[in-house]
Parts: C-alpha cells; structure tokens; sequence
C-alpha cells in the first residue's frame, strides 16, 4: 500500500497493540496515555484545557475521562471560580505509576524501531513530525 495516511494508520494501531500489553499490568489503556501524560506535566487541568493539549474529540474524551474516575486515576474537584467546570487530579495510584508507565511507552516505542539504527530512527521521527505539521495545516 502506497498511502502514507493508511500506513501512519497501521502504525498507530501496532503501537497501541504494543502499549496494550505492556500497560495492562499497570492499569492504564493506550488512549488513556495522552491524558496521563498531560495531567504528570500539569495536574489540575480542566476538560477543555486537555481537549486543546490531545487531539481527540470531545466525546471520545468525556467517554475516557469517566473510564479513568471509575479506573481509580483521576478525580474531579469543583473548579474554584466556574461552576460549570471541573478540575481534573491524578490519584495517588496514577502519580507512582507515572515512571513505569513512561518506562513502558518508552519500551514499546523502542519495539516498532527494532533493528534500525540510531540514525534511522531520528530521521525517521523527523519525517513524521513533518508529516504532523501538514497535516495540521490541512
């Protein structure tokens, strides 16, 4: 298949499958990771504020969110000055597993690069960040 948007497509699927099984042990689902991610750099955060940091719609995010209250990793807290909004917290479950997670995304990043070199796997990045940029430009 020539089409790059299929084959960028396949390489999700493949290191999502590749995140699964590492991070089912710890308690957390590959679409979950982005939120996780954002919340470690900055907990506190509202849904709005994560729906601009990920790149997922609003309800796949909602439908997440509740997934990861009723999973035991975040919480919700009025917000102090917007009644119409929340704040979201990682639980202390989510905050000690930050380090094996990244660990473990790390590992199944490193899977899909097997057998390429230093080299290849940089310069393969940086043709996908460009990619990323046009397709934000479309």
């Amino acid at each position: 298949m020539d089409s790059g948007a299929y084959l960028a497509s396949q390489l999700a699927k493949g290191f999502a499958r590749s995140l699964h099984q590492r991070a089912v042990g710890l308690g957390f689902s590959p679409g979950q990771f982005p939120i996780l991610l954002e919340l470690w750099a900055e907990d506190g955060l509202t849904q709005k504020q994560l729906l601009e940091r990920v790149d997922i719609e609003q309800a796949t995010m909602a439908n997440t969110l509740s997934r990861m209250v009723r999973d035991g990793l975040i919480e919700r807290r009025p917000h102090p000055s917007d009644k119409r909004a929340q704040l979201l917290f990682l639980t202390p479950r989510a905050r000690a597993m930050e380090a094996e997670a990244i660990e473990t995304a790390r590992e199944a990043d490193l899977a899909l690069f097997k057998g390429f070199r230093v080299f290849e796997r940089e310069l393969t990045l940086e043709y996908i960040r460009r990619l990323l940029e046009n397709a934000k430009a479309l």
